[in-house]
């Protein structure tokens, strides 16, 4: 199942519930009174996996000027992912707080199933059968944003079809949106993230966080281990995580009659107009000894219906549904 945030020039936004690694030898957290301060630190050297799962299905029914009777409205896809995270040097002239890493996909599984029917189009297996083994590097500025992304053209020349492929990356660095000064237990928040590269202007996502717990890292297989623990007298604590809720909901900021397209819409000469609204929900654990994101499990359903216009022709391209989507991260212990 391919893509979560983008099919075509759609595009359905993840969440910004970001965070992943930092290398510090003593506990964020002590006691209940005390901030866990869970933005990551990243050292130079430091490799990381992740396992990435993703589902969508996708119901958007797009109208154009020359109506296709095979084109379809509803597709199901699904990707599976295990990357590694290199964190590398800073480069010359980097601005403070800059962190850069490279991602190599070291294993890629897609399936999808389309009611469409396309002849001369390649399986989504075969789109991404050949990134086995390929990188591109990127940088998470002091901000918690993704920047200069470097390398994915050589991988996808279509950069619609790469989305499902890196869209997935905001999501390893949540702690990069929490309060600065730390957060406690029972603890909640509020945030606003613009979202970009959208058809329609202004977007932004809303959320509301809550610091729910302190936990075992891996609760379920705890529990499943614990008589196994129990009879052992000098068995080692197991680690505790920071478990975080999200709730978050997109809109448009502005009255709803004012001008929604980008200016790099703008710039081609094309004019945008319509509604993109969502929501959904995450459950993040964070380490709480060295901040990497344990895993993350978040949901979110979109609706769109907005319409592409070109201005010297007056043509358009009009798109309207739902995507609903889920996406699983998963750290994968080292096995040294």
């Amino acid at each position: 199942m391919a893509s979560l945030f983008r099919l075509s020039q759609f595009r359905a936004v993840r969440s910004p519930i970001a965070a992943v690694a930092v290398l510090i030898a003593l506990p964020l957290a002590a006691s209940a009174n005390q901030k866990a301060r869970l933005t990551p630190q990243f050292i130079p050297g430091e490799i990381f996996h992740y396992q990435i799962e993703s589902h969508t299905i996708d119901t958007v029914k797009t109208t154009t000027p020359i109506a296709d009777p095979e084109s379809g409205s509803r597709s199901a896809q699904a990707l599976n992912l295990v990357v590694r995270l290199d964190v590398l040097s800073p480069a010359p002239g980097s601005p403070p707080g800059a962190t850069h890493f490279r991602v190599t996909y070291e294993k890629c599984h897609a399936d999808a199933e389309s009611d469409a029917f396309d002849p001369n189009g390649s399986s989504l297996e075969d789109q991404y059968s050949h990134i086995e083994g390929q990188s591109f590097d990127f940088t998470l500025d002091a901000s918690g944003s993704i920047t200069d992304l470097k390398g994915l053209e050589k991988i996808f020349p279509n950069r619609s079809t790469a989305e499902p492929a890196f869209s997935w990356i905001d999501s390893l660095f949540p702690g990069s949106h929490f309060p600065r000064d730390g957060v406690s237990v029972g603890q909640k928040w509020k945030s606003e993230h613009p979202v970009s590269g959208m058809p329609l202007d202004d977007l932004v996502w809303l959320s509301d966080s809550t610091y729910l717990r302190d936990e075992s890292c891996n609760a379920s297989a705890d529990a499943a281990a614990a008589p196994a623990v129990a009879a052992t007298q000098h068995a080692a604590p197991p680690p505790a995580c920071a478990t975080i809720l999200m709730h978050y909901k997109m809109s448009r900021r502005g009255s709803p009659r004012s001008n929604a397209t980008p200016p790099s819409y703008l710039k081609n000469g094309l004019r945008t107009s319509g509604a993109w609204t969502g929501s959904g929900d995450s459950l993040e654990s964070l380490s709480l000894a060295t901040g990497l994101l344990v895993s993350s499990t978040a949901n979110s359903t979109q609706d769109v219906d907005y319409r592409i216009t070109s201005a010297r022709s007056g043509s358009s391209i009009h798109r309207k549904g739902r995507v609903q989507s889920q996406v699983i991260i998963t750290l994968v212990p080292d096995s040294n």
